[in-house]
């Protein structure tokens, strides 16, 4: 199913929670919207959701306008951030609700419903736990209580505020890479709300950006790294440093790091954003020295001190660096926009 937003706007007395928002969704496409808090990322959920009401623009779900059809008829599952689950009611109670409480007209048997619940149990790997009640199941088990509740009304579209918000790292990351194949699986259009980057430039086929209650850039999760659309999102995304800089002669000049490249930016002062990728430390007399060296799940980082500034940098291959020692830094690439 498509998703096309246009113009949408949503005030909450002087804020302005949606200010024009444009996106489009591509059927089967996982999304991100990813941004800071009170970036209008919720909001914008909600809207699709029928859940909150719009002042102004269109909402288009497979080319029809959502304007006047209520939340129970878009044909939406939604995961909330606190699972929002009935605490009275059993996991099985949980999943089949929205079927419980379809018009009695497309209201599933009592049978089909169990069916359904059973298969869902099955889809989310809680089989045999349909008895339980929430305040039995771990955090994990009870945000995929709330996806299966979601899953049960056969949804074209599935939103997801913060779905991994109040796990720990270790479940959120085997729980994210499940929800992608699962997406993949059932061929979904997804988008879900997030405010950790690493997540949403590690599942979703494209991450919008929102501030201030528009969508800035959306785009693949390398094009925006690559190819920020300003220096907001530069700033925003891959840990940059931010450095001030000089453009002449179509490079930038920096105080204490060799000049790059900056087609395409007038002349004067700017600001450069390097991300610890961006620049490679050498062993040698230079101008930095090795500040700390730490290990994490993508290599060797260092902190190297040049000039004034401490910059994020990967060691050059084979080198193992002391603290206190010499180097050089070599720019390897930066993305420079006038200050």
């Amino acid at each position: 199913m498509t998703i096309v937003v246009s113009e949408l706007r949503r005030r909450f007395g002087g804020v302005a929670a949606l200010d024009g928002v444009e996106l489009s969704v591509r059927s089967g496409e996982f999304v991100a919207l990813l941004g800071a808090s009170g970036s209008g990322k919720t909001t914008l959920l909600r809207a699709l959701a029928g859940l909150e009401f719009p002042d102004a623009g269109r909402i288009l779900i497979d080319g029809r306008d959502m304007a006047s059809v209520p939340a129970r008829a878009r044909g939406i599952g939604f995961v909330f951030q606190n699972y929002a689950l009935f605490r009275h009611m059993t996991v099985a109670g949980n999943i089949g609700f929205g079927l419980r409480i379809r018009p009695w007209r497309s209201r599933p048997s009592r049978a089909e419903i169990a069916r359904r619940v059973e298969e869902l149990l099955e889809l989310v790997r809680l089989p045999g736990l349909g008895g339980r009640y929430p305040d039995q199941l771990s955090g994990g088990q009870r945000q995929r209580v709330a996806l299966a509740r979601a899953l049960a009304i056969e949804p074209r579209v599935l939103l997801l505020d913060e779905p991994f918000g109040a796990l720990d790292a270790t479940v959120r990351r085997e729980l994210r890479l499940w929800l992608r194949g699962l997406h993949d699986r059932l061929g979904l259009t997804s988008l879900f709300v997030t405010h950790d980057q690493d997540e949403a430039l590690e599942l979703a086929d494209r991450v919008a950006v929102m501030r201030d209650g528009r969508v800035v850039q959306c785009d693949t999760p390398e094009a925006l790294l690559a190819r920020p659309a300003d220096a907001g999102v530069a700033g925003f995304l891959g840990d940059a440093a931010r450095l001030g800089c000089e453009v002449r002669g179509g490079m930038a000049w920096f105080a204490a790091l060799p000049p790059v490249p900056a087609e395409g930016v007038a002349e004067g002062q700017a600001v450069a954003f390097l991300r610890p990728v961006d620049l490679l430390a050498e062993p040698g007399e230079g101008e930095a020295r090795v500040a700390a060296s730490r290990q994490d799940g993508r290599g060797v980082r260092l902190t190297v001190a040049v000039g004034e500034s401490l910059l994020e940098a990967v060691p050059a291959p084979g080198w193992q660096p002391r603290r206190g020692e010499a180097c050089r830094v070599r720019v390897l690439a930066a993305r420079v926009f006038p200050a």
